[in-house]
């Protein structure tokens, strides 16, 4: 067996994969369809290997005595192997991929890479002019679920535009193909929107930062902030479209919003909160300071949306996440305004105004062609029509939805939070809620077996999410995320027996034989598996640590 990850659905190599191809320097045979895989393995094997990988002369044949990495569509895999399946083929004349589609045929590439070994995620060789051994023998795959993905905070702590091209390369090393970023909060606003400039120009930056959990008593006096313009934008989601990972915006409402209050306060609740001495929030945990309920604050925010669809194309981006969750409502009990809206609109309380809020995005997204997905508070008041729901409060609301008929996403806090801590030693930084270790993850299981089978084709699939209140650059990021997101992606691309069945000695043979070294090739300051290092450890800063094994909820 090879020690790829994740596991491919099949595959067989000759004598235990100890007879090999050879390869110094091959030609790249390229069919119809394939050039944008032809580019990728260019620029990224050719850049670790040394290899120029001339096309085929026209004549079809190669150079005398050099082997051929062959590329070619075959859409007949799709019956079998789904969409995005793919076969690789390797022999001692050379390297055949085939892929149902292009996202196939991008992730045969994928493998190809891991099968070259780790020196071949580098960006130089490392011995020029080396050769480059492949198990002879073949490969079958493709993806369990068509959603996997990772939610990226960058709300909290900015993740500069280079930092999130990094994040889409190691999402589709490990065949990850959704990219889901949180780009506004009560502590920053991400997105350059052209006809409201003060949502960056005040909403980007706060003057410092709790530092630890939210209980803490200690601050990070550095002014904290950035966004990306819209030509940012583009660039990620072009880059990502190269990459067949989608991405996937998300723009707070009606909670989570003090920094676009604080740049525009109209948009709060200005009869009981005096909304213009709001600043940037510095805090982490739940805000009181919500939108308004008002068709001012309505317009204001399909302002916002008709920038932010013209970015994210929907072939790219077909859903557009609208947040929904922890909206307290004392504000709105408080607002002559918010009560009179209630009246106007024959709504039983607070929880229905917020459904109200939701369901207009909702068909607003829906006539312009996209599909709203939020959090699963949407569920609260009523569920809006076409809405899918990511289910992070356990899997009860991803239960209640999928069975009423609407798409879901997993992903559970007490299972896939990568905030979450890795361990229960001492030495864990800024620990935070239970501890899900690279096992635990690796047994996460995003389809309930309590749902029926109906509504279990509602299940997308799962996302793991990063949220970083105490993630304050990319070195702590790495560390929350790997090497948890590697068990994550053999969870959602694999298909696997029920957790307790899982071969996790496997999957952890794997890891030690070659992905640590490929995560380490890719500059990746994961989580070792003895604990943290020195510089990854946060000393006597305060975390939120939860003992106890997590509900199942």
């Amino acid at each position: 067996m090879s020690d790829l990850i994740p596991k491919p659905r099949y595959e067989r190599f000759a004598d235990g994969g100890r007879e090999t191809c050879e390869l110094a320097d091959p030609l790249l045979a390229a069919g119809p369809g394939t050039e944008a895989a032809a580019a990728w393995l260019r620029r990224e094997i050719g850049a670790a290997t040394g290899w120029a990988l001339p096309p085929v002369a026209a004549s079809g044949g190669p150079e005398s005595g050099r082997q051929v990495v062959r590329l070619a569509l075959r859409p007949g895999l799709a019956d079998a192997l789904g969409p995005e399946g793919y076969e690789l083929h390797i022999t001692d004349r050379g390297v055949l991929l085939e892929g149902a589609g292009p996202a196939g045929l991008f992730w045969a590439a994928q493998t190809l890479r891991q099968l070259l070994g780790p020196d071949a995620f580098r960006r130089a060789p490392l011995r020029p002019g080396r050769t480059w051994r492949l198990p002879v023998g073949g490969i079958q795959d493709g993806p369990r679920f068509g959603w996997r993905g990772m939610m990226l905070d960058v709300a909290r702590h900015f993740t500069p535009k280079d930092g999130v091209l990094r994040w889409i390369d190691l999402l589709a090393a490990h065949k990850l193909n959704v990219l889901h970023l949180h780009l506004t909060d009560d502590q920053g606003w991400r997105i350059e929107i052209r006809r409201y400039p003060r949502l960056t120009e005040a909403g980007a930056w706060r003057a410092r930062s709790k530092w630890g959990h939210g209980s803490s008593d200690r601050w990070n006096d550095t002014p904290h902030g950035g966004f990306y313009t819209q030509d940012d934008i583009r660039e990620i989601v072009a880059y990502a479209a190269e990459r067949h990972v989608r991405v996937v915006p998300e723009i707070d409402v009606p909670g989570h919003s003090q920094a676009a209050i604080a740049a525009y306060p109209e948009l709060g609740n200005t009869d009981v909160v005096d909304t213009a001495a709001l600043g940037v929030w510095e805090d982490w945990g739940i805000n009181p300071n919500v939108l308004a309920p008002t068709e001012a604050v309505l317009r204001f925010y399909e302002g916002v949306f008709e920038e932010v669809l013209e970015l994210f194309p929907a072939e790219v981006s077909p859903f557009v996440h609208i947040g929904g969750d922890e909206c307290p409502k004392e504000q709105w009990r408080a607002s002559a305004t918010a009560q009179a809206r209630i009246a106007e609109l024959g709504l039983r309380d607070e929880d229905e105004l917020q459904s109200w809020f939701i369901r207009h995005f909702d068909r607003w997204l829906a006539a312009r062609g996209r599909r709203l997905i939020g959090w699963d508070e949407i569920l609260e008041g009523g569920l809006a029509d076409g809405a899918a729901v990511s289910s992070w409060r356990g899997y009860a609301g991803g239960i209640a939805a999928a069975e009423a008929g609407h798409d879901v996403v997993m992903c559970p806090e007490q299972q896939v939070y990568l905030d979450h801590r890795q361990d229960g030693g001492p030495e864990e930084p800024m620990p935070i809620g239970y501890v899900r270790s690279l096992e635990d993850v690796y047994r996460f299981e995003p389809v309930p077996p309590k749902l029926s089978a109906e509504a279990a084709r509602h299940v997308l699939g799962a996302q793991a999410n990063v949220w970083t209140e105490v993630m304050e650059n990319q070195s702590r990021i790495d560390y929350q995320v790997f090497p948890r997101l590697a068990a994550f992606a053999e969870v959602v691309w694999s298909g696997q027996p029920e957790p307790e069945r899982r071969d996790y000695a496997g999957f952890e043979a794997r890891m030690a034989a070659a992905h640590y070294a490929r995560l380490a090739a890719l500059g990746v300051d994961y989580r070792r598996p003895g604990g943290p290092l020195p510089w990854q450890q946060r000393p006597g800063v305060p975390g939120r640590p939860i003992e106890g094994a997590p509900p199942n909820v």
